[in-house]
């Protein structure tokens, strides 16, 4: 199995090409991203990838307002599943590898949740195209035992796990008390966002800093766990996107707005340090 790393263009602040650059300098396969909607930007946005030789996992947010990742309130499953149907229209232009969806509410009833999962495993037949559903807060899969309880219902659901939302929604590293849930979302993984969260927020201020290492090992080992379970089931390829990012997740200086750290090199540290353990792990013993 291979491992192949991508760059989220979230708190990415410079241009396309730019962004482009950097996962060539890097070694990193492709993006993460939304496609543009409009035409012309579309075609300008395939073009660079295409011209750096580059991947797309494309992002579809349901029911957002631009710019935001928040569902909007009030949003009901019919207009999330109408949102994601129009993301995925517009992101097939692109030729994707898969879809990443940030999809649903935690506001609904668990009957609906599970109903609209249902409904998005229907979507990957219809587009013909795998699509893959974060693990979020906000979002109907936003703590370990709401998803737990989804995935027993709808067994063919493919996750995107980034453990990070359960630790903070948690509160204590959750996954270590329930080896069970770990093994199902696991064994669900299709894609893995690799940010370590922290009992008091999604995202340490630095994973480099010492009095964070106990949070990330402890997140690697939940990480290793998913890289076993894809091994198993018979992945030639693991994606994997470093997504320490912006928007409040990034610890500031008060009163300056002064980042403490600087997100492509924390982006760029933490994936490295993967694809050095990956090899690690999984190296031909043989001579």
């Amino acid at each position: 199995m291979e491992l192949q790393l991508f760059k989220t263009l979230w708190g990415h602040e410079g241009s396309l090409e730019e962004a482009a650059a950097l996962c060539c300098e890097s070694g990193f396969r492709g993006i993460e991203g939304p496609v543009p909607s409009d035409p012309v930007e579309r075609e300008a946005f395939v073009a660079i990838l295409a011209s750096a030789g580059l991947d797309l996992i494309a992002e579809v947010c349901t029911s957002t307002s631009p710019g935001l990742y928040v569902p909007e309130p009030g949003a009901t499953p019919e207009m999330h599943l109408q949102s994601l149907r129009e993301g995925i229209e517009r992101s097939l232009h692109a030729g994707p590898r898969f879809v990443n969806t940030m999809a649903g509410s935690d506001a609904w009833t668990f009957g609906e949740k599970v109903a609209f999962h249902a409904a998005i495993v229907g979507l990957e037949s219809e587009y013909g195209i795998p699509i893959s559903v974060e693990t979020h807060r906000g979002r109907s899969l936003n703590s370990a035992w709401t998803t737990r309880d989804i995935l027993l219902e709808v067994p063919d659901l493919k996750l995107t796990c980034d453990f990070s939302h359960f630790v903070v929604v948690a509160e204590r590293l959750v996954m270590d008390e329930h080896p069970d849930i770990l093994t199902l979302c696991a064994d669900r993984a299709f894609h893995l966002q690799t940010r370590v969260g922290y009992a008091q927020g999604p995202q340490v201020p630095d994973p480099r800093a010492p009095e964070h290492a106990g949070d990330l090992v402890a997140h690697e080992r939940w990480w290793d766990e998913i890289w076993s379970s894809q091994m198993r089931r018979g992945f030639e390829v693991s994606t994997l996107t470093p997504e320490f990012g912006p928007d409040g997740y990034l610890h500031c200086e008060p009163f300056t707005g002064k980042p403490v750290a600087n997100l492509w090199e924390v982006n760029r540290w933490i994936a490295l340090r993967q694809r050095d353990r990956f090899s690690q792990l999984y190296s031909d013993p043989s001579p």
